[in-house]
């Protein structure tokens, strides 16, 4: 079912921030990475709390205790006290990945030219299986067993829910023109956080909610 995306708050333009890569949240904080390395952001005050200076050119994920983060053709294990890189994976395709997140003890990688997600094992780097999409994939997430993914190709861009074995399209909600997603995550159950690419911003935009 197509629809509308509603976008209920936006964060940024932050100070020497050109461009929003991929994005995670950890429950407190959401966590983006940039041309200038790996930042922590309050989304109640809109606040850059914590920021690693490293390479951080696509997707950023959290496992409940550690960030990975891509950066070209590597995977950063990374503790998001100190910064420290705990260890590295090869990406998936050698560099031209986008979106990532954790689900079922795994990383689901984005390959954005590609249109496919990859379902890697964190510890190797081996891409387990593959799900095609019709669509440039942008940020990746799963949200309550769903699993969703950003698309961005000229000037159309939304959100979308797939059938993580079929890949076919179950839900999709439509940004306005102009709106890019450059990195996805749910923020709990009602919500996703969004880059925004080169406009410097994270959006808000609702979760619908499906009924029973």
């Amino acid at each position: 079912m197509k629809q509308t995306a509603e976008i209920i708050g936006e964060l940024g333009p932050f100070p020497g921030i050109a461009a929003i890569h991929g994005l995670t949240w950890d429950g407190h904080r959401v966590w983006f990475g940039s041309d200038s390395g790996l930042h922590a952001l309050d989304p109640r005050s809109g606040a850059i709390l914590r920021s690693f200076a490293m390479p951080a050119d696509a997707g950023t994920a959290f496992d409940g205790r550690h960030l990975f983060q891509i950066a070209e053709d590597r995977i950063r294990k990374i503790d998001p006290e100190s910064g420290e890189v705990l260890a590295t994976i090869p990406a998936p395709g050698g560099g031209g990945d986008s979106g990532m997140a954790w689900a079922e003890g795994s990383l689901w990688i984005g390959r954005y030219r590609e249109r496919t997600i990859h379902q890697v094992d964190p510890e190797t780097g081996k891409v387990l299986r593959t799900i095609a999409s019709d669509r440039f994939v942008t940020g990746v997430t799963w949200v309550e067993g769903e699993l969703w993914h950003g698309i961005w190709e000229g000037e159309e861009s939304g959100l979308r829910r797939i059938d993580p074995d079929s890949g076919a399209v179950l839900d999709q909600l439509d940004l306005p023109g102009g709106i890019g997603v450059s990195g996805l995550e749910a923020g709990g159950a009602d919500r996703f956080f969004c880059g925004g690419g080169p406009s410097g911003r994270v959006r808000v935009v609702r979760r619908p909610q499906r009924a029973g």
